[in-house]
């Protein structure tokens, strides 16, 4: 596009939201026409640059959204599914991070792909789609090495192993023509046995502030290949969740990885 890319941004008062409207002050690629946030939100009907005018207020629906290319989606499963609706209306685009989505909704949405384009990730890291990459093309290079995936993170954390870790690992079992479900191993204690061969194993570290540290290690015969990645930052997040915005505005419907973002970026 010659002009600024119209966008909207869905949770936008969220960690993330926060995150983007950070971003989005210095992007000239962009033009943010609507905010929203969920109903009750202390944000609602503030302005959401302070100190540049009352122009752009928080909403807490899509009645008023003007016209508008794509929406970033960082909300939860009521907030996506409002954005959705108002992007098969008026034939935006979707980039979205929510997860944890019900059967219900991921019918509507494999639906919805049908009309408009979409690009959904569990994590909008260019360093880890690009390690996702290479993962998938070392298991398949290397079928018969043992291989785990190392993951750590903060204290605070709530689940385990990390959704990252879990998509590392279901690409891995891809590219070796099987599925994850069947290959994991996810804990280890006691007498175990031996290593069932073709398995992937999960290992996972809690503590203090780590943003997100990910590492897959195949294992050969008298040698070893690990690769990694580790987030420092938490701005990396909405840097790549722009970028996948901004090559997504005026695509073709349909469902697009962060992957087919990152194959034009050489």
């Amino acid at each position: 596009m010659t002009r600024p890319v119209r966008l909207a941004i869905s949770g936008a008062s969220g960690r993330m939201g926060r995150a983007l409207l950070h971003l989005l002050g210095e992007d000239v690629r962009f033009e943010l026409v609507h905010a929203v946030v969920s109903p009750g939100s202390t944000h609602a009907g503030q302005p959401v640059f302070a100190g540049h005018g009352d122009s752009l207020r928080y909403a807490v629906d899509w009645t008023h959204a003007p016209a508008l290319d794509v929406v970033i989606d960082f909300s939860g499963a009521a907030g996506l599914a409002t954005a959705l609706d108002h992007c098969r209306v008026c034939g935006a685009a979707l980039v979205s991070g929510t997860t944890g989505l019900d059967a219900a909704m991921e019918v509507r949405l494999a639906d919805a792909g049908k009309h408009i384009a979409i690009l959904r990730a569990a994590n909008f890291s260019l360093g880890v789609a690009v390690l996702t990459r290479l993962l998938r093309e070392a298991a398949a290079a290397l079928p018969d090495w043992d291989l785990e995936i190392v993951e750590a993170h903060h204290s605070r954390k709530q689940d385990a192993p990390s959704g990252t870790a879990l998509a590392l690992g279901h690409a891995a079992a891809a590219a070796r023509h099987t599925a994850l479900e069947q290959a994991a191993v996810y804990s280890r204690e006691g007498q175990t046995g031996e290593r069932v061969d073709g398995s992937i194993g999960f290992a996972v570290v809690r503590g203090g502030d780590i943003v997100g540290e990910h590492t897959a290690v195949l294992i050969g015969q008298g040698e070893r290949l690990e690769l990694g990645h580790r987030a420092t930052d938490r701005s990396i997040f909405a840097r790549g969740a722009l970028q996948a915005a901004h090559w997504l505005a005026g695509h073709a419907p349909g469902h697009w990885q962060l992957d087919d973002v990152i194959a034009t970026l050489r």
